[in-house]
């Protein structure tokens, strides 16, 4: 909204800088030791395979009810993450976390590649809830799933003239460094304030876009 982009640009050039966010971050986690490879490179297979189809069926829906469902998605989302203490234990076998991890993968690169958005939101929760990882490891694999997937999303709305290169020569080195920097402050906070940090950004996104009711197409300008 700010540069004043056209919704399929912002799009497109959003992913684009994903990439850069995702190879600074998972730099920076795995130093750390907060990433688990075999969950990420389950996670990214699928999503690698729906990005590209989410970017190309992006211009076929309009936002206005998708918004509002992500939007309410998020909110739940984040009232479990509120909640993970008080609820029962849901974390599931270690012989279903593969599907578990699959089916994510597929809905995140489908919906990364669409909207323009990492998939964090949608990754870190699972990972969180149905895994039993910690935040600082659900946040590192995430980023280093969101590399491939958002690559592949970015390079189809590339394709489609879908970016604005000229302001990403500006954009990324602001990103490489204020990821390292939130990434090495991430790593020293508690589990369970990051958690309830991360939770806290999931109602301020869910609010946004449960509140985005302007019925315009999904890639038109």
């Amino acid at each position: 909204e700010i540069l004043k982009l056209p919704q399929h640009k912002a799009h497109g050039t959003s992913l684009v800088a994903l990439v850069f966010t995702g190879i600074s971050g998972s730099i920076t986690y795995a130093l750390n030791g907060s990433i688990d490879i075999k969950a990420a490179a389950l996670l990214a297979l699928t999503a690698i395979m729906t990005a590209s189809l989410g970017a190309r069926y992006a211009g076929s829906l309009t936002e206005q009810k998708l918004k509002k469902a992500f939007g309410a998605f998020l909110l739940f989302c984040a009232a479990l993450l509120f909640l993970k203490l008080y609820l029962p234990n849901v974390v599931v076998s270690d012989d279903a976390k593969p599907v578990i991890y699959l089916t994510t993968g597929a809905l995140t690169g489908f919906l990364s590649g669409m909207m323009g958005v990492g998939g964090g939101t949608i990754m870190i929760p699972v990972m969180v809830i149905l895994a039993g990882f910690t935040q600082h490891v659900a946040q590192g694999t995430s980023l280093l799933v969101m590399i491939p997937s958002g690559a592949v999303g970015a390079l189809t709305h590339w394709k489609m003239g879908n970016t604005e290169q000229g302001i990403l020569w500006g954009l990324i080195p602001g990103i490489l460094l204020g990821t390292y920097i939130g990434g090495t402050v991430a790593n020293i906070i508690p589990n369970d304030t990051l958690r309830l940090i991360f939770a806290g950004m999931l109602i301020f996104l869910g609010i946004r876009y449960f509140g985005m009711s302007s019925p315009r197409r999904i890639g038109k300008g």
